[in-house]
C-alpha cells in the first residue's frame, strides 16, 4: 500500500510540475450569509450537498442535528429561487433502524439525478456519538420521483462500504458522496480512511456504476488523490476537476486538480480561501455536454463562533472569482 501511494503521488507531483509550465491560474472564494438555513441557536446545519434547479427551484440537502459532529443527525432538505434566501422544508431522510448500519446517523448527503429520478446519496454509521469515537460510516442510496420525496432506501443498501482489505486506503470507512455522469455511467466520487490513520490522511476514491442504483465497482487505481477531506468535484469540458481543501500533501491542498480522463489529476489553480465541505451548483454535471465549467457558487459550512453566540455549525454561502494566470 505505501508503495502504490509513493507512485500515487509521484505521478500527481511530476503531472503537476508539467502543468505548471503555461500557468497555474487563480481562483478566490468569498463568504457570506444567507437566510433560512443560517446560524440558530441550539440548531447544527452542516454537510450541504451539491445544488439542482427543478422547475425555478434550487434544492439542497444537509445534515440536521444539536451536535457539532454530524454522528447524531437525520438529512433535511431546502429551496430557494435565488441560492440566498432559502425555505427549509423539513426531513428527507430519517435515521435507519436501531442496530443497523445507518441506525444512529444519516448525515452528508448528495444528489443524482438519473433516468427521470432523484437519487439521495448519503452517509450512515451505526455507531453512537460517545467521545472519543470512531465511526464504521458506510454509503447508502435512496430514490424518488420528486426532489421533494417521499424517499424509499434501496433493497441493496449499502451501496459502498469500506473494503474488506486492510491495506486499502478506505478499510475504516467511506464518506462524502459526488457524483457526476461520464461515458454513460455513474461516477461516484467519495473519501475513504484506511485502518489506523487519522482524519487528517484522508484520500479520494472512485466508484462506477452501469445504473444510478449500483453496484459501484471500485476504480483499479484507487486512491485517484491522495489527501483531501471534503470531496467536491464536477465536469469541466471533457474532463473532471476537483476542489481540495486544506488535508493533504501540500503541493495539492487549496488547489484545483483535473483530470482528462478523470483518473490521474494534475494541478491547474490555487484556491485562496476556499469553501468548507462546500456543495456547489453544477448545472453540467449529469448531462455529458462537455460544457462544464468551475462552479461560480455554491453553499458551505459555517464556523461557529463563539463571540457572536454562534456555537454550532450553519450552512452559508459562497462565490467563486476566477483570476488571471500567474
Amino acid at each position: 500500500m505505501k508503495d502504490n501511494l509513493l507512485i500515487a503521488v509521484t505521478v500527481l507531483l511530476a503531472a503537476t510540475a508539467s502543468a505548471e509550465g503555461p500557468g497555474i491560474g487563480n481562483v478566490s472564494v468569498t463568504h457570506s450569509a444567507l437566510e433560512g438555513i443560517g446560524a440558530e441557536v441550539g440548531v447544527m446545519r452542516r454537510d450541504p450537498s451539491d445544488i439542482i434547479k427543478v422547475d425555478g427551484l434550487f434544492y439542497v440537502w444537509y445534515s440536521k442535528g444539536k451536535i457539532a459532529p454530524g454522528y447524531d443527525a437525520t438529512v433535511w432538505y431546502a429551496t430557494s429561487t435565488d441560492g440566498h434566501n432559502w425555505i427549509e422544508k423539513g426531513m428527507a431522510l430519517a435515521k435507519g433502524k436501531a442496530g443497523s448500519w445507518e441506525g444512529a446517523s444519516v448525515f452528508t448527503p448528495n444528489i443524482l439525478v438519473a433516468e427521470g429520478r432523484y437519487w439521495l446519496f448519503y452517509t450512515g454509521t451505526s455507531r453512537e456519538f460517545i467521545r472519543p469515537f470512531n465511526p464504521d460510516s458506510k454509503i447508502g442510496i435512496a430514490v424518488s420521483d420528486s426532489p421533494d420525496g417521499p424517499w424509499e432506501r434501496l433493497d441493496t443498501n449499502p451501496a459502498l462500504k469500506n473494503s474488506d482489505n486492510q491495506s486499502d486506503f478506505d478499510s475504516h470507512l467511506v464518506d462524502d458522496a459526488c457524483l457526476i455522469v461520464r461515458e454513460g455511467k455513474y461516477w461516484l466520487y467519495y473519501k475513504g480512511r484506511q485502518l489506523g490513520k487519522s482524519p487528517g490522511q484522508t484520500q479520494m476514491g472512485l466508484a462506477v456504476a452501469d445504473h444510478p442504483a449500483g453496484p459501484y465497482v471500485r476504480h483499479e487505481t484507487n486512491p485517484v488523490i491522495p489527501g483531501n477531506h471534503e470531496v467536491l468535484v464536477w465536469p469541466q469540458g471533457n474532463g473532471v476537476a476537483a476542489m481540495i481543501g486544506t488535508t493533504g500533501p501540500k503541493e495539492i491542498t487549496n488547489s484545483i486538480l483535473y483530470a482528462e480522463d478523470g483518473i490521474n489529476f494534475a494541478k491547474t489553480h490555487d484556491v485562496t480561501s476556499g469553501p468548507w465541505a462546500g456543495g456547489a451548483y453544477r448545472p453540467e454535471a449529469f448531462t455529458q455536454s462537455g460544457k462544464g465549467t468551475i462552479p461560480r457558487w455554491g453553499v458551505e459550512i459555517g464556523k461557529p463562533d463563539g463571540k457572536k453566540n454562534v456555537r454550532l455549525p450553519f450552512i452559508q454561502r459562497f462565490d467563486v472569482k476566477e483570476g488571471n494566470l500567474k
